[in-house]
């Protein structure tokens, strides 16, 4: 890999976002956390008690020689449901928002771009609620949510949520695959 840079996202469930992003040619690295808040090095029962401001956020690190941000952003708007507020799926409270935490200007530039785009072009029948957000921190979530799916693939949750995610995510974008 050469240059390295990083962008944060939170479409809901990490483990879901991290089984996603890792298949991606130009993806080094995904780490499983927590971002948007300001506790100090929350922990996940904190996180999930709503009240801390953090969301489950993945921090991808990729070549952009390889794979560029707009490229992770078509891939983040398309897997995942941009409309509900605080909640995907089963999952819900204000740590499963759907939200780009922007690295510098031309990120929140280009994710705007394609919000904005997105909403005109009438791709999704409600309103885009996604937040964009200023970086400020990443606290990596506990050893055991690293990896998860990989790790975990016959557990319940793997199965029927994160695997037909999964799949649909391969179809789509089975050219950009590792």
């Amino acid at each position: 890999m050469g240059n390295i840079d990083t962008a944060t996202f939170g479409t809901g469930c990490f483990w879901c976002t991290e089984a996603i992003f890792q298949r991606l040619k130009g993806v080094a690295k995904v780490i499983s956390g927590y971002s948007g808040g300001n506790t100090p090095k929350p922990t996940y029962e904190e996180v999930c008690s709503g009240t801390t401001g953090y969301a489950e956020a993945c921090q991808i690190m990729y070549d952009p020689s390889v794979i560029s941000f707009e490229e992770l952003l078509k891939v983040f708007w398309q897997t995942h449901d941009p409309t509900t507020l605080n909640r995907q799926g089963n999952d819900v409270g204000t740590q499963y928002r759907s939200v780009i935490f922007y690295h510098n200007e031309e990120q929140e530039k280009e994710a705007q771009h394609y919000k904005d785009a997105l909403q005109q072009s009438g791709a999704w029948d409600k309103p885009i609620v996604t937040s964009i957000e200023p970086y400020k921190s990443f606290f990596s979530a506990e050893n055991y949510h690293q990896n998860y799916y990989n790790d975990n693939p016959r557990q319940m949750y793997c199965q029927y949520v994160i695997k037909p995610k999964l799949e649909k995510f391969e179809k789509a974008f089975k050219d950009k695959l590792k």
